[in-house]
């Protein structure tokens, strides 16, 4: 049947991935790092896409495709705030209905917690299961950590540097806590996964409240997580900061970092 459906120019396309977790009904994949419809059948043909490509590589047109069904679960239910919900009543935790779209609520997940940290030495602490309890110190000053339950003006940002942390990051590098969270604050968001479109306003909101004097975006090298620079650039020019410094740091699969640059 002839119908309204997405197109994607590969040629355009970078591989950001926005358009991937912009796309509720999961019809968008990445493949060898460039998004491509994968499930036609789940595009509905609305293009809520469309603005989140900062390429400008996907537009509307006309052509014969499968007539549209809708997954039973979007990707919007399934991430993100939805994600913690749906978790929180499965357990019979009892406060999903106290959790706000941004800020602490009543959730013990998402209560603003900040710790005083210790000068004490790495040591291994004995824990259950023939595991150990603590092996490394841990460099993480505050909680919660995820952009989706940050309040805006969390004591924990005050005159601190802010990490912007890809969720990848942490497992690939074991450097991460002394490298980047030290004295630092942090969010952690990914641009693939996450329900994204609160995200440059949130970060913009977070920018223009607090005395932040400089952002560290840490991201993985592969092409998904350049979405991460594209949101806090452009929560940047939404802030209407022009004093603020902001870093793009490039981690590798192995950890490595392959690179250190400006982000304007």
């Amino acid at each position: 049947m002839k119908r309204t459906i997405i197109r994607i120019d590969s040629e355009k396309c970078d591989g950001c991935g926005l358009c991937v977790s912009a796309c509720h009904e999961g019809a968008i994949e990445l493949r060898n790092g460039k998004a491509v419809l994968g499930k036609e059948q789940h595009c509905d043909g609305l293009g809520a896409c469309l603005g989140d490509c900062p390429r400008g590589a996907i537009t509307l047109e006309e052509r014969d495709a499968p007539a549209f069904f809708e997954p039973p679960v979007g990707a919007d239910a399934a991430s993100g705030v939805h994600a913690h919900l749906h978790a929180a009543t499965a357990a019979g935790c009892g406060c999903e209905d106290q959790l706000p779209a941004f800020g602490a609520g009543g959730c013990p997940g998402s209560r603003v917690r900040v710790q005083e940290k210790t000068t004490a030495p790495d040591a291994v602490t004995s824990g259950t299961s023939g595991l150990p309890g603590k092996v490394n110190t841990s460099d993480l000053s505050h909680w919660p950590v995820q952009l989706h339950l940050v309040p805006v003006q969390a004591p924990f940002f005050g005159d601190r540097e802010l990490v912007v942390l890809s969720t990848c990051a942490p497992v690939a590098s074991a450097d991460v806590h002394w490298r980047f969270l030290r004295g630092r604050a942090v969010v952690i968001a990914c641009p693939k996964l996450d329900r994204t479109a609160p995200y440059v306003e949130k970060l913009a909101e977070i920018f223009a409240q607090n005395r932040i004097p400089k952002v560290l975006i840490v991201r993985m090298s592969v092409p998904c997580c350049g979405g991460l620079t594209h949101i806090v650039r452009d929560a940047l020019r939404l802030s209407g900061r022009t004093d603020l410094v902001v870093e793009e740091i490039t981690v590798d699969l192995d950890g490595t970092i392959l690179s250190t640059r400006p982000v304007s």
